[in-house]
């Protein structure tokens, strides 16, 4: 096989210099059929190997904080990625979200709209804390939100265990008169233990919570919010209440 430096000798003496090709062989030190074949075929182009980036072992954790906070920037991010072992500047991180939220830019969306009682979207929202005689306590607020009617459930509570989690589902399943066939989640841990690209892998408590009351749970991909974008919408109106027959396909309690 010719070296690089061979195979450009080869097209230079023959173009440019007009020498045949029995004249590069012997010059060159290769056999004629060898000259040949690189003269017809050109040079095949070296193969470029991606390196590998200080960013690689927390892009993860970079796409988990951008879901919590999508407008983050450099220095924010790397203040929490510094804990968990990243050495790298601010530039890199600078260059590697400019271009995570270019390509997010360049998305097409399709609007779906859900039928009756088939899709519940289950987020938790923080709402800074409550004092008690000097004792910060955090306030957190479960939502749920039947997708075609955008009839929502609101309960405020100190804690996000599990526990409190199942006791808020009964809640708004109670109020909403019924259970979707399909539950959404964005990603929340008390559901979901493990996501690495499509495969999920659900809390096991939380698993045997979604077989007692007969729901199927979807969650959200990392960094996706526009997958649960009925809770995100903001419409101008307040959401309708859904009528009885609106809400007859969903599994009574």
């Amino acid at each position: 096989m010719p070296s690089p430096e061979q195979i450009d000798s080869i097209h230079r003496l023959h173009h440019l210099e007009r020498w045949s090709l029995r004249k590069i062989a012997r010059h060159l030190k290769l056999n004629r059929r060898t000259v040949a074949k690189f003269l017809s075929t050109p040079a095949v182009p070296p193969v470029s190997r991606p390196r590998s980036s200080r960013l690689d072992p927390f892009k993860a954790a970079i796409a988990e904080l951008l879901q919590q906070d999508p407008k983050a920037n450099a220095p924010v991010i790397a203040q929490r990625l510094r804990p968990l072992g990243y050495q790298g500047g601010l530039t890199i991180l600078k260059n590697y979200l400019r271009s995570v939220r270019a390509r997010a830019s360049k998305r097409a969306y399709v609007r779906v709209e859900s039928l009756p009682g088939e899709r519940f979207e289950i987020d938790w929202g923080h709402f800074g804390s409550l004092d008690y005689e000097g004792h910060q306590r955090k306030l957190y607020a479960f939502s749920v939100i039947e997708c075609h009617s955008r009839k929502m459930y609101v309960e405020f509570t100190h804690s996000q265990c599990f526990e409190t989690f199942v006791r808020c589902h009964v809640h708004a399943f109670q109020t909403l008169g019924g259970i979707a066939r399909e539950l959404a989640y964005d990603n929340l841990s008390t559901a979901v233990a493990e996501h690495d690209g499509n495969l999920v892998r659900f809390n096991p408590r939380f698993l045997a919570f979604a077989r007692e009351f007969g729901f199927y749970p979807r969650a959200c991909h990392v960094a996706s919010p526009w997958e649960t974008g009925a809770l995100r919408r903001n419409p101008t109106e307040p959401p309708p209440i859904a009528r009885k027959s609106e809400s007859a396909k969903m599994t009574e309690l």
